[in-house]
């Protein structure tokens, strides 16, 4: 059976993600930094599916041992490693990274820096098997800057130029680079933020992103709405919005 690595397995969308593969028999490789929590659900989705599922350890803020880690990842896969899911992201705090820097480059380097090298590392393995799909999670945060969440915005913003150039590269070698854009989440990312707007559960959103996989989609905002409620946002005028608080 293919095999499908999900960087990003231990929760929320990832999890989700994860289970929607091994339903629809999906060989899975569980990457992320809680490898006991992985283990676990290794476990489960490999008695409940009949599926082979394996747990990792790859921490996506260590540089220094992210490129060792993924390409081991990969080996353990082999030939039928078919696609690689990039699930991981940090909001953080908002307003404590204002003035707290170690904040503001977690996430920063989360959402952006390390996703990138991530899928960069990635995508010299499948260019070179000349074959697969990428597929990674930005957000709709990133299509405008609010003052809410503008360094998240802007680094899902950088990660979303950046899957366009990778799409642009890779296609020319037969692999495929999927763009997917959540709107809110129903996931521990959003936990204690207040009472969000049309929230949706993270397995109505990884049943999304799995028909976005199948049908070869280029960008795709789960749930489909957002992506209307983005174009009317970023059709504000800049002089209207710079006045608005969202």
């Amino acid at each position: 059976m293919p095999t499908v690595l999900v960087l990003g397995a231990n929760a929320g969308i990832g999890r989700a993600l994860a289970r929607e593969f091994a339903l629809h028999r999906y060989d899975l490789i569980l990457a992320g930094r809680d490898e006991e929590e992985l283990v676990i659900l290794a476990a489960d989705l490999g008695l409940r599916y009949k599926v082979s599922a394996r747990a990792v350890t790859v921490d996506l803020g260590n540089f220094a041992l992210l490129d060792s880690a993924l390409k081991d990842s990969f080996q353990i896969a082999g030939d039928s490693l078919a696609g690689f899911v990039l699930c991981t992201g940090h909001l953080g705090n908002p307003e404590a990274a204002k003035t707290d820097l170690s904040e503001a480059r977690k996430i920063l380097e989360i959402n952006f820096a390390g996703s990138a090298l991530a899928l960069e590392i990635a995508a010299n393995h499948f260019e070179q098997k000349g074959r697969g799909f990428i597929c990674a999670l930005s957000s709709v945060a990133g299509d405008r800057g609010r003052q809410s969440n503008y360094l998240y915005g802007s680094a899902k913003g950088g990660l979303t130029t950046y899957l366009q150039g990778l799409r642009n590269r890779l296609y020319h070698r037969g692999v495929h680079v999927i763009t997917v854009k959540p709107g809110f989440v129903d996931t521990r990312m959003v936990f204690g933020k207040g009472k969000l707007p049309l929230v949706a559960s993270p397995e109505k959103v990884a049943r999304g992103i799995y028909r976005a996989v199948m049908s070869r989609r280029n960008v795709v905002y789960v749930p489909w709405f957002w992506r209307w409620i983005m174009l009317i946002i970023r059709s504000i005028p800049e002089s209207i919005f710079k006045r608005l608080r969202l």
